[in-house]
């Protein structure tokens, strides 16, 4: 049986290796990559995704939150991304989802530890299902 891969792509390292620890317990492979190098063009993410070919990514928004919204928009719409899954975390939840609407459900990770179970069960939920793109 072959595991699924995950990306986590957040703008802290800790919290990478804490979602890394919980989702490798969990079965799965993690790669990663940090917000500010994608920001900043030391990783290219479409190769990034090419080369790791994850069906779910755990990306964070963090602040200043409305030009991370805007990076994970245009992230999430590159051609690589085609059938890939996003399980959306934020340190705001509340006020992320005030501009990027209601369809669009973030998993708040505030403090440590913060409910890693709820993250850990929405990347299974969206590893079983099919891709809507």
């Amino acid at each position: 049986m072959q595991l699924e891969t995950v990306a986590v792509i957040n703008s802290t390292p800790d919290i990478v290796d804490i979602l890394r620890i919980a989702l490798e317990q969990a079965g799965m492979v993690v790669v990663s990559a940090l917000t500010h190098e994608i920001r900043e063009g030391a990783i290219d993410i479409e190769q990034f995704v090419k080369q790791h070919d994850p069906r779910v990514i755990v990306y964070d928004i963090a602040p200043p939150y409305e030009p991370n919204w805007h990076l994970f928009q245009h992230v999430a719409a590159m051609p690589a991304m085609s059938g890939r899954q996003f399980v959306v975390t934020s340190t705001n939840a509340r006020h992320v989802e005030s501009f990027a609407g209601p369809q669009q459900h973030i998993y708040e990770i505030l403090g440590k530890p913060f409910d890693l179970g709820q993250v850990v069960q929405a990347v299974k939920e969206a590893l079983r299902s099919r891709p809507t793109r």
